[in-house]
């Protein structure tokens, strides 16, 4: 049954449902009109009465209050050039006055409203690529009604971006939108930073549509503790960082580049579509049949930003997926997103998920930061009897095959389930680190071993630190818990993966010996993980399942080794340990997940009694105790289908025997599993099923 497609926050002027041409949502155009009119409309009583700076409540980046200003005018302009392009300019609404002076004023370098100068590694790089890349679509109607004196100041502000540095990530393509757009009116007299650019970034391309953000070694980073940049002192190692930006960094900024360089694009543009093309075809698979994306990675407060790559295939003809599948899938995210309260009851975007929820958000963002959500508006510059609005919608990858997919260059194995529409990522590959002078460099939007459409990780309080949810950790006797920083991944296939990684504690303080191997297989609706820990004696090992969350308190109950976790819809989150746990628990939290205000984790502990190991280089600095190996075997689920026995205890018949480091799987059915975790190829056997007798 489709989800309801009336939303349900107030003031939002839902247009009429069509459900003969969207079965599944019932939205149409005039939606997507609706949400971005009522996004717009709430701004002015957060306008700076010179219309050049937007700042709604909450509080400030580490940029401070005069760049928070112009970054919400930037993301607010770019999703009004949309819908006054996709428009062809009308403009019933009158709001294209009060931008333009906007724009006239932020740009007069020597006036009282001017916007912060363009330096080096500055926020205003980002956001003088929305005004540009918005100038560009809405040109007829903006760039080209502007008095020839705000032309020019407006050229002049952007100018100070050429040749300027920029952190070395996706912030390279923020200059190089800029440069063109000041070629593009006759203000540029070098392209070699864009080609420069441009080639950096072709760096970072890892293949099946997947850019990594930056390199793995990088010098540039930025103290968290006073926002200042800094460059050229060291290297550190970064990580293999994929994520959102993916969708709405690499892919939307250089398709727009093609878009706005035309001929001069040359060879180049049919380069970006064809990742683009390769990029959807495995990006479709992070929704879940509710449009929720897969809740992973940074700048989540983007919300349906992540929307953008979609249009950008209708936009380009270059997408592997039909025009009814692009619309049901934007139409279902835009929905899913306003029926849980985003944008709020003042038509505004917190920062947060659904609503605010600040432990969610970097320190780069200010109050405006949300509203980079514009770019998954894009669709709006597709005239109204395209395909992609015409066509009737059809079922998303999930409702028609819950089976799992491997996405190899960044690690992911997405595991969804028909049945409940859910989508799982499980994580084996992207790691971001946290720049030095950070001594904890886990990040828990990239550290855990599994994301979802329905939950969130742990991230606010005490339960930051506590490192429950979706993590194996060894935990000292004084209670400090060890850490998932870099992940070397060993293998993702369609029905497994693997990684280890060497659990880190402040200070360094374990054995460099200690050691987690790792390997997922997904059986069905559960994904069972077996884990091969090196570790001192003496120190708990603990692994935790999803956090489930919600507006009140969960139930949850435990039984020998099995912990679950219920909320009142059905969303089911359990954890049972099959082999090396001897105890189950459950946390409850308040105010620590982006998905509610009380949460829940079910999880396992032991303590392993095997014989010791000796240490094949012993560091007298570290060795506190000597070393134990030992395995552990746990089913974590996830599911909708609460009340179902076939989907909340391990699957029936379900069997682990273990032997050394050999783990065997068998379901009645199936061909056994053979896991070794830590070996070249960690699991044989399965999952083909067996015929029966």
């Amino acid at each position: 049954m489709p989800p309801p497609a009336t939303p349900v926050t107030p003031g939002f002027p839902a247009p009429p449902e069509d459900r003969r041409l969207s079965p599944h949502t019932g939205w149409t155009r005039a939606h997507w009109e609706a949400v971005a009119d009522r996004l717009l409309d709430a701004l002015p009583p957060f306008t700076r009465p010179d219309g050049a700076a937007v700042t709604p409540p909450g509080p400030p980046s580490w940029s401070g209050p005069q760049v928070d200003g112009l970054e919400g005018f930037a993301r607010a302009f770019l999703l009004l050039a949309v819908r006054l392009a996709g428009a062809e300019g009308a403009d019933p609404a009158g709001r294209t006055e009060h931008w333009a002076r906007g724009l006239a004023a932020g740009a007069r370098r020597d006036g009282p409203g001017g916007w912060p100068d363009i330096t080096d590694c500055s926020q205003q790089i980002v956001e003088a690529a929305s005004i540009a890349v918005g100038l560009h679509l809405s040109r007829p109607w903006l760039w080209d009604r502007l008095p020839p004196t705000a032309q020019a100041d407006l050229a002049d502000w952007f100018s100070q971006a050429v040749g300027r540095r920029t952190r070395d990530n996706n912030h390279v393509l923020f200059r190089v939108v800029v440069e063109e757009f000041l070629d593009s009116v006759g203000a540029l007299g070098d392209r070699t930073g864009i080609e420069a650019g441009l080639d950096r970034v072709d760096e970072w391309y890892r293949g099946d549509g997947w850019y990594q953000d930056g390199p793995t070694r990088r010098g540039d980073y930025r103290d968290h503790r006073d926002g200042k940049i800094h460059q050229g002192e060291s290297t550190y190692e970064a990580g293999e960082r994929f994520d959102y930006y993916n969708a709405w960094g690499f892919h939307y900024y250089t398709l727009l580049w093609s878009r706005m360089a035309g001929p001069r694009a040359g060879a180049r543009a049919a380069v970006y579509r064809q990742r683009l093309h390769a990029y959807l075809a495995q990006y479709v698979h992070l929704f879940g049949g509710d449009g929720a994306p897969v809740h992973h990675g940074r700048s989540l407060s983007y919300r349906f930003a992540c929307l953008a790559p979609l249009w950008l295939g209708a936009l380009e003809a270059s997408t592997p997926l039909p025009p009814g599948l692009t619309r049901r899938l934007a139409s279902a995210t835009l929905s899913h997103f306003v029926r849980n309260g985003a944008p709020d009851a003042r038509g505004l975007l917190p920062l947060g998920w659904y609503g605010e929820f600040r432990p969610s958000a970097q320190a780069y963002s200010g109050p405006g930061s949300p509203y980079a959500a514009g770019k998954g508006f894009l669709g709006l510059l597709l005239p109204a009897d395209h395909p992609v609005w015409t066509a009737p919608e059809e079922e998303l990858p999930v409702e028609r095959a819950g089976r799992p997919t491997a996405l190899p260059v960044p690690g992911f194995l997405v595991h969804g389930t028909r049945e409940d529409g859910l989508v799982r990522l499980l994580n084996h590959g992207s790691h971001y680190l946290v720049a030095p002078p950070g001594a904890r460099r886990d990040d828990p939007h990239y550290a855990k071993f599994a994301y979802s459409t329905r939950t969130g990780p742990e991230v606010g309080g005490a339960a930051l630190e506590q490192r429950l949810d979706n993590h194996i950790a060894v935990v000292s006797p004084g209670g400090q818990v060890s850490r998932r920083e870099r992940i070397h991944r060993v293998a993702v296939t369609d029905h497994y993966a693997a990684s280890w990684h060497r659990p880190r504690m402040d200070g360094d303080a374990l054995p460099a010996a200690c050691r987690i191997d790792s390997v997922s297989v997904v059986i069905g609706a559960w994904e069972v993980r077996v884990h091969r820990v090196v570790a001192p004696v003496g120190y708990t090992v603990r692994e935790g399942g999803y956090a489930l969350a919600d507006r009140d308190r969960l139930r949850a109950g435990v039984s020998g080794t099995h912990a679950t976790v219920r909320r009142g819809d059905g969303l089911v989150s359990a954890i049972a340990g099959l082999y090396g746990w001897t105890a189950a628990h459950v946390r409850h939290g308040q105010g620590s997940n982006a998905f509610g205000p009380y949460s829940a984790v079910p999880y396992c502990s032991a303590v392993p009694t095997a014989p010791s190991v000796p240490d094949p280089d012993p560091d007298p600095a570290t060795a506190t105790a000597p070393l134990r190996e030992s395995v552990h075997v746990s089913a974590v689920l996830l599911t909708a289908r609460g009340g179902d026995p076939a989907h909340e205890p391990p699957p029936p018949g379900f069997s682990v025997a273990v032997d050394g480091p050999v783990v065997r799987l068998d379901l009645p059915g199936h061909a056994s599993w053979v896991v070794r975790p830590g070996a070249p190829r960690p699991v044989a056997g399965g999952p083909g099923v067996l015929r029966p007798a």
